[in-house]
Order: C-alpha cells, then sequence, then structure tokens
C-alpha cells in the first residue's frame, strides 16, 4: 500500500477514535450527569464499536496501528519500514488532535480548551502501564494464534480495560496528548500527560518483549496491527 494512502489511514483512524473518546464522553455525562458508571460504561461502549471497525477496514491499508506505541513496536520488530515511522507518527498526532476539535465542534463546544481533570495518583500511573501491557500482549497473541481474530480481541480488550484499570486505560499518547486539550469527560491536565506517556512506553516496551519470547519470533508476520486508546 502505497505511503500516503497509509499516514492518511493513520489520520482518520486516529481522528475517529479520539472524536469517539471524547463525543461519547460528552453524550453520556449530558444524559447521565448524576451517574458516572452509566457514563464510563457508555463511553466504553462506544469506544470498543469503533475500535473494532477502524482495525477491521482499516488494517488491510496501514494495519491500523492509530497509536505511537504499536507503530514503535511494530518498526523495532521490522514489520514497518522505519522511514514510515516519523509519518505514522505525526498523522497519530494530527489525528487525535483534529479528533478532539471534531468532538467539541459536534457539541458547540469550545474547539480546543484546558483540561483540568486530574490524573496523577501512583494508582492510575500503574493503571497505564497495565493498560499498555495488555495492549500489545492481546494485539500479539491474538496475532500469532488467529490474525482474523485480532478486531474483536482489541475492541473486547479496550472495553474492559476501561473497567478494570484504574486510569480507564488511556494506552496510547496520540491520545493522552490529545485529551489534554479536552476539558470534558474524558480529559487529563496537560501537566498529567508526560507520565501517563512513560508509563504507557514502559508497559508497552515490557510487553513486547515478553511476547516476542512466548510466540518465538514476535507477532505473526501475517498480523494486523492496531492499537488503542482509550479512556476517560
Amino acid at each position: 500500500m502505497s505511503t500516503r494512502r497509509a499516514y492518511t489511514a493513520e489520520l482518520l483512524g486516529t481522528g475517529l477514535l479520539v472524536a469517539t473518546v471524547v463525543g461519547s464522553g460528552i453524550m453520556a455525562q449530558r444524559l447521565s450527569p448524576q451517574n458516572p458508571g452509566v457514563a464510563l460504561l457508555a463511553n466504553a461502549a462506544a469506544t470498543a464499536g469503533m475500535l473494532y471497525v477502524l482495525i477491521l477496514g482499516l488494517g488491510p491499508v496501514s494495519g491500523a496501528h492509530l497509536n505511537p506505541v504499536v507503530t514503535l513496536i511494530e518498526a523495532g520488530f521490522g514489520r514497518l519500514p522505519r522511514a514510515r515511522v516519523a509519518g505514522y507518527l505525526a498523522a497519530q498526532i494530527v489525528g487525535a488532535l483534529a479528533g478532539v476539535m471534531l468532538a467539541h465542534a459536534m457539541f458547540g463546544l469550545e474547539v480546543l480548551q484546558h483540561a483540568t481533570h486530574v490524573r496523577s495518583s501512583s494508582g492510575e500511573l500503574i493503571g497505564e502501564a497495565v493498560a499498555t501491557f495488555g495492549l500489545w500482549f492481546v494485539i500479539a497473541t491474538a496475532s500469532h494464534a488467529r490474525p482474523a481474530a485480532v478486531p474483536g480481541a482489541v475492541a473486547l480488550y479496550i472495553g474492559a480495560a476501561y473497567w478494570f484499570t484504574s486510569s480507564t486505560s488511556f494506552a496510547n499518547p496520540a491520545v493522552t496528548l490529545a485529551r489534554s486539550f479536552t476539558d470534558t469527560f474524558s480529559g487529563i491536565r496537560l501537566v498529567d500527560a508526560p507520565m501517563f506517556v512513560a508509563m504507557q512506553a514502559l508497559g508497552g516496551g515490557a510487553a513486547a518483549a515478553l511476547t516476542w519470547w512466548l510466540t518465538i519470533s514476535g507477532v505473526h508476520p501475517a498480523a494486523a496491527t492496531t492499537s488503542a486508546a482509550k479512556e476517560p
């Protein structure tokens, strides 16, 4: 697939993913302002559903990484040309920021905001490492065993990780950065974002090392890769 098409797929895919995360969070909070549990359930379900269709549709075009951690691991394993890494990362970051702005525009909010949602506890940081570790673990093992199952496996994992991780599973540096520009249900203070990204890198790196060993030679060459982001 051409480089331009791959970059475009990553930009559009990451943008739609973030628009879903932020937009569903806004809608959920408006409809259930007194019930954060219901709001989180709606946010998780919408994100998981969007992830499934994005991975299914964009996997053949770009691999549907939608996540810098996944892109860097794929490049490290030699399954993505290193010349494409910068383009993938730029497309993901630009797409994520565009997704935030799109969500705000749809709901009549200020296009870019300053997030005030504090996410700085040690438990949340551990949660981000766990969330990102689990994301790559699912991608790698599902790809090795049954590549066609990757979209469903990743979507199910992210839906679960919204609930079992203390951070509600951002698991994506581009999404984390973008969510620092929304002062809504899914936001994170910009000052808290760097440590989230650091823990995501730690978790992803640990998972990459473990799954390389578990599967002897890493992810099955035919694997459709992906990633995600999430949420609030």
